[in-house]
């Protein structure tokens, strides 16, 4: 069953969920895993494109968009749908659960102080908890 894990950056944390996904990214693949990241639209898909070039001057995560990257080079893809062949991490950006998310090992919510998205992010909290999946949350400085 897959696990499920909400990261909330706790009250005064500076950054965003867009950095906490790269955060997740970064460490996810160092230790070995596939990470696609689900995103919302094409700008939240540039958007974090741009952020994983950029976002850490000392370190490199190779990625690339789903339809345009090749994933054998690539162990972390941005999408917008369910194009990929990936079922190890996924990392959610999109205010709703994705409908391919139970084809991971683990799902990776990312909740930071935007409070739509927070009651977004308690919807799909409920929705996991309702179902049974394993639940675990993290708050993130």
């Amino acid at each position: 069953m897959t696990r499920v894990d909400f990261y909330v950056l706790k009250a005064g944390c500076r950054g965003n969920r867009y950095t906490l996904a790269a955060r997740l990214a970064e460490k996810a693949w160092h230790h070995g895993h596939r990470v696609l990241i689900a995103v919302s639209d094409e700008e939240e898909q540039r958007h974090m494109n741009r952020l994983l070039w950029t976002w850490r001057d000392t370190s490199f995560i190779p990625h690339g968009l789903i339809h345009e990257a090749d994933p054998a080079l690539n162990p972390v893809l941005i999408t917008l749908d369910d194009a990929a062949d990936e079922h190890d991490v996924l990392i959610n950006l999109q205010p709703q659960i994705p409908g391919f998310f139970s084809r991971f090992e683990r799902v990776a919510e990312c909740v930071d102080h935007d409070e739509p998205l927070r009651q977004a992010s308690r919807e799909r909290y409920k929705f996991y908890r309702e179902r049974g999946y394993p639940l675990h949350t993290h708050e993130v400085a």
